[in-house]
């Protein structure tokens, strides 16, 4: 089994596949040259993006995060603005400093392809990298895959299935699951909530405060995204001179007074959604929920419904269930939106969210999965065509909606009593088959839709 802390990645903006993922899998590669000893050879870097990575990996600063990751940086520690320093020190030095020692010269411009002509049979977001000494011939040559929310693979994983990410999990949980169905049975079996399920699951790999730190600490940063997002003003990068609008909503949100009208929840939940999506598009520090283009919605939710009374316990709940939602989605389907379409993001985004917030309002487990049904089923579709190929339009105002579909999900839920007539299986299952059907245009290529309907300028 994955763990749900895997779904909830610490990282930066603006793409889990684009900018986490590469991040790690420049830095795998850069190690595994240290460990077969042929780090000290290496005199030069090519890496290659492919498919989705090239298509549009300029407007979601995959080249910021090839460099990141041969400099030995992590996603989840880096410090955004040391980053920026070290980026701009490599465009104009021609050269990068190699983790384990050393310097080698590293042109970006030269030394990063965007092959946009190869599609990889495999995953559509594929990193070629190869390391060559001094004579020019190769030392190392891999192919990776950035898999959706800063997941990677090799070719060898893809090519033969394993249970985890990059390392297969050897770990026996006491409730393993492979779909919602079973995931019901065992609550019903055990008389026990999908958090407690889930949480049972976490204690085997880790001891349960460890877990409940990971958890707090999601929450913290999740919260302190919002915060950063509500103040910081100004024109986000790439050049659609999209201004950020979270920081004056919520100016006229809190100059309003205590209104009781339900139209202002929607702004609410739009406001905070907003502010972690401006964040993200401009680098920030985010979480994957499950990954950075839907990284909005899940904060969202969180911050207006489990803010009072116990937040400990209620950000717990609402996570660890949220997650084991997560995890049916990423094991039967997937969470890339250069596979899936935005319906894998977006949509999945506001299944979990949906399912969380069920948890919070004390639902049954049955009423869980309803809510994640409810949440995908009016998401199967969504499209994935970024103007620009930046992580803004329609992206930033689509976490906002996920965020009031997923409330509006959960409250449908609750009126339920037992199964609906499509399963939670069946709408993950239909997920799956309509991305597989969906046009590559519409997968995080920027080749139709919006992106080409919209002037960018």
């Amino acid at each position: 089994m994955l763990s749900v802390l895997d779904l909830f990645r610490v990282g930066i903006g603006p793409s889990s596949s684009h900018t986490v993922g590469p991040i790690r899998i420049a830095k795998r590669f850069v190690d595994s040259l240290e460990r077969a000893r042929t780090r000290a050879a290496t005199q030069r870097i090519v890496v290659e993006l492919q498919g989705s990575l090239a298509l549009t990996g300029a407007g979601h600063a995959t080249p910021k995060a090839v460099i990141l990751g041969l400099a030995g940086l992590e996603p989840e520690t880096l410090d955004p603005a040391e980053a920026d320093r070290i980026v701009a020190h490599v465009h104009a030095q021609k050269q990068i400093d190699l983790p384990h020692g050393g310097v080698i010269a590293f042109d970006p411009e030269q030394d990063i392809v965007f092959a946009y002509d190869v599609m990889p049979k495999l995953h559509p977001n594929g990193m070629k990298l190869t390391a060559y000494d001094a004579n020019g011939a190769v030392l190392a040559s891999e192919d990776y895959y950035s898999t959706g929310g800063g997941f990677i693979a090799t070719r060898r994983q893809l090519e033969t299935p394993v249970d985890g990410d990059l390392i297969p999990s050897r770990i026996s949980v006491p409730h393993p699951f492979g779909s919602a169905a079973e995931l019901l049975e065992a609550c019903d079996r055990t008389n026990a909530s999908v958090a407690d399920i889930i949480l049972a699951n976490e204690d085997a790999m880790r001891p349960r405060s460890e877990t409940e730190a990971k958890l707090d600490r999601i929450g913290e940063v999740m919260r302190a995204c919002i915060e950063r997002g509500l103040q910081r003003t100004g024109e986000l990068p790439g050049g659609l001179k999209v201004q950020r609008r979270a920081p004056e909503l919520w100016r006229k949100m809190s100059s309003a007074g205590a209104a009781n009208e339900p139209e202002r929840l929607f702004d609410w939940l739009n406001v905070y959604a907003m502010a972690v999506n401006e964040e993200n598009a401009a680098g920030g520090q985010v979480v994957t929920a499950p990954t950075n283009g839907a990284a909005g919605i899940i904060p969202a939710v969180l911050r207006h419904y489990c803010s009072e009374g116990d937040v400990q316990a209620k950000t717990r709940t609402f996570l660890l269930t949220a997650g084991g939602v997560g995890l049916l989605y990423k094991q039967r389907a997937s969470i890339s939106g250069a596979e899936m379409g935005c319906q894998g993001e977006v949509g999945v985004a506001c299944s979990m969210a949906a399912a969380g917030l069920a948890a919070i309002w004390s639902a049954t487990p049955q009423q869980v999965a309803n809510a994640a049904e409810i949440g995908m089923e009016h998401n199967l579709g969504l499209t994935c065509d970024p103007v620009g190929g930046l992580v803004q339009i329609p992206c930033i105002e689509r976490n906002a909606i996920g965020a009031v579909k997923a409330v509006n999900a959960a409250r449908l839920a609750l009126h339920t009593t037992g199964a609906t007539k499509v399963s939670l299986d069946q709408v993950i299952e239909t997920m799956r088959q309509t991305g597989l059907d969906m046009s590559s245009k519409y997968k995080e290529t920027s080749q139709g839709g919006l992106a080409v309907n919209v002037v960018e300028c």
